[in-house]
């Protein structure tokens, strides 16, 4: 097995605790919020997309890649994440887009520095430990709302 492989299926099986959440999802939930937050489950979900789709971009490489980050834009909930037809279909294809770039990835390129304005300068490789951190945090998020919101 390759680096590239390896770091492939590791961040897969780490973003299933994320997917885990969506098989069910329903209208009404994407409009859940925690008592004292401000994002919406519809927001985090749409937010994993958007930050997984920057990812490809900026980390990984794929340059011609069109990205609209909203829920980065915005920074805050608009309340525009409720439909759940196209919130599957835009985390899916973050997923496919992802997980696309990462396989093209040399052995090599994950010790290759890549410089960021919102997390400075990283390996690929430590990256891509960004990338699984920060839809894991959030998929705890997303499930404590969908259970408790």
């Amino acid at each position: 097995m390759t680096t590239t492989e390896a770091y492939l299926q590791t961040w897969t099986e780490a973003r299933t605790r994320f997917t885990g959440l969506l098989k069910d999802i329903k209208e009404e939930d994407l409009k859940k919020k925690l008592i004292n937050t401000r994002n919406s489950a519809g927001f985090l979900i749409r937010h994993i997309g958007d930050v997984e789709l920057l990812f490809a971009k900026n980390v990984f490489g794929a340059a011609d890649l069109m990205v609209s980050a909203k829920t980065v834009i915005a920074q805050h909930d608009t309340g525009e994440w409720v439909n759940p037809g196209e919130l599957l279909e835009y985390q899916q294809l973050a997923f496919d887009t992802l997980k696309a770039i990462i396989a093209q990835q040399t052995d090599d390129d994950w010790q290759r520095p890549i410089t960021t304005r919102e997390f400075g300068t990283k390996t690929k490789a430590e990256a891509l430990g960004r990338i699984i951190s920060h839809t894991a945090y959030h998929a705890g998020q997303l499930s404590l709302t969908l259970k408790y919101g």
